[in-house]
């Protein structure tokens, strides 16, 4: 059996551009590439943090060193400059490989520049929650000074 896998994602990533009149694709940093396994024209699911939206497309590289997470073609309907985005991607893979495959997880800041790398898909920067743990007490929510809107 196959399963399909994080492979990696560049997480919190800022758009840059957003091209309406270019044919399809998003444009990488070579650099961000690198460091998150990524080839040209391998499939990625974009999610935008700032509003929802949520495509798949394909990468394209862009200039190493230049912080470049830019919108190409239909999705720059969806995806703005400044919106914040997990760039994700997946990998098929068997299920013995899949229990013990670690992803590539990419933190960059507010230029995406690499701030640093894991392997932990739940691993949060400071001031976000875990993506594997809940901090509320159920019927409480209004109530609990943890929970962050």
């Amino acid at each position: 059996m196959h399963r399909t896998m994080l492979k990696s994602k560049i997480h919190r990533a800022t758009v840059t551009q957003a091209d309406l009149h270019y044919v399809g694709s998003v444009t990488v940093d070579e650099d961000l590439m690198e460091a998150a396994d990524l080839l040209p024209g391998e499939q990625v699911a974009i999610v935008d943090v700032t509003n929802g939206a949520r495509l798949e497309t394909y990468v394209i590289t862009g200039p190493r060193g230049s912080g470049i997470m830019g919108i190409n073609g239909a999705a720059a309907r969806l995806v703005h400059p400044g919106d914040l985005v997990i760039l994700i991607a997946y990998g098929q893979m068997q299920d013995a490989e899949a229990r013990s495959f670690a992803p590539r997880v990419v933190f960059v800041d507010a230029d995406n520049r690499i701030t640093g790398t894991g392997h932990d898909p739940a691993e949060a920067l400071p001031g976000l929650l875990r993506g594997d743990q809940v901090r509320r007490t159920p019927g409480s929510m209004d109530d609990d000074p943890t929970l962050v809107w």
